[in-house]
């Protein structure tokens, strides 16, 4: 298919002078004198090889050429200006397409606020989420497949990703709803030593595994893993079933479950970070925008349970 050589001038000119069908009108409307019109449609025509407009003393009319050209001129017109508009609004950073990956459990907390603000403010945007925990979002960082990322416990040292913490939260105890230490409203670390322990694995949280486990150290003793879960979700059902207790952030309590007790734990000072990731120097302006929504207003935790009522005395 050749590619027609048109120059936007002249299609602009044709339509315009198909709407008015008078010269004078016209010219008036684009900003022109008439004779410079003139030369356009001439050109124009010369490029089609027929007439377009029949001309006649007091009168302009299409000729069947014109009649069929106008609405292929009006789209490539009305086509231009939308890529126009959305090239503007992707390179100012209110449209485009922003890829987040997150874990599992900031659905609990800052998720649904930092999206429904962000939305709010670019609701031109594309949001592409993809649940991931902390490990596979770093290196879809790292391998361009995802432009943010939140995720706990980012790792420490030098890193060609950017880091923000956006929320610390404590950690607490969990409990089958029978155990003993269910009864009470904080429970001392230490006495899950010798507990079965039920956690997320290594792989797909270093730094999280490692925070918690090092609690565990200082409270004087080293968890016995019995059982490994990729989310917070089925680790506290493994824990309803029994096979073992957990030590998680406190906004897993949101995950109701009838026979799960959630316990603050002593030391209370010891908390979990909550952050957003991004590559240094992304070029997507999106990712600029998002970050400023985040200073903007500082996401926070979601209020009360999300289901099923609380265990008796959960306190916590």
């Amino acid at each position: 298919m050749d590619r027609p050589e048109l120059p936007l001038p002249q299609l602009h000119a044709f339509v315009v002078l198909a709407e008015e069908l008078h010269f004078g009108h016209a010219a008036a409307r684009l900003g022109v004198a008439q004779p410079p019109l003139s030369q356009q449609i001439r050109r124009l025509e010369e490029k089609v090889g027929y007439p377009l407009f029949d001309r006649a003393p007091g009168r302009v009319a299409l000729t069947p050429a014109g009649r069929a050209l106008l609405p292929a001129a009006r789209r490539a017109l009305a086509g231009l200006a939308d890529g126009l508009a959305t090239a503007r609004a992707v390179g100012s950073g209110r449209a485009g397409r922003l890829r987040i990956g997150f874990a599992a459990s900031l659905a609990l907390t800052v998720l649904p606020g930092l999206l429904r603000d962000f939305r709010q403010r670019f609701p031109q945007a594309h949001l592409d989420i993809h649940e991931m925990t902390t490990a596979p979002q770093l290196d879809a960082l790292r391998d361009r497949t995802i432009d943010i990322g939140l995720l706990r416990e980012p790792p420490a040292g030098p890193s060609e990703l950017g880091f923000r913490t956006v929320l610390s939260e404590p950690f607490v105890a969990v409990l089958p709803a029978a155990h003993p230490l269910a009864a009470q409203r904080t429970v001392p670390l230490g006495r899950l030593a010798g507990e079965p322990f039920v956690l997320l694995p290594r792989a797909v949280g270093p730094q999280l595994y490692d925070r918690i486990t090092g609690l565990c150290e200082t409270a004087g003793f080293t968890p016995r893993i019995a059982q490994h879960a990729v989310e917070w979700q089925t680790v506290c059902a493994l824990v309803e079933t029994g096979l073992g207790v957990s030590v998680a952030p406190a906004s897993i309590r949101r995950i109701r479950l009838k026979g799960v007790a959630f316990r603050r734990i002593e030391p209370g000072t010891a908390r979990t970070r909550v952050a957003v990731a991004w590559r240094e120097g992304d070029a997507n302006p999106l990712v600029t925008q998002l970050l400023a929504t985040i200073d903007q207003g500082a996401p926070r935790p979601l209020p009360g349970p999300v289901s099923a009522p609380a265990a008796p005395d959960d306190r916590s």
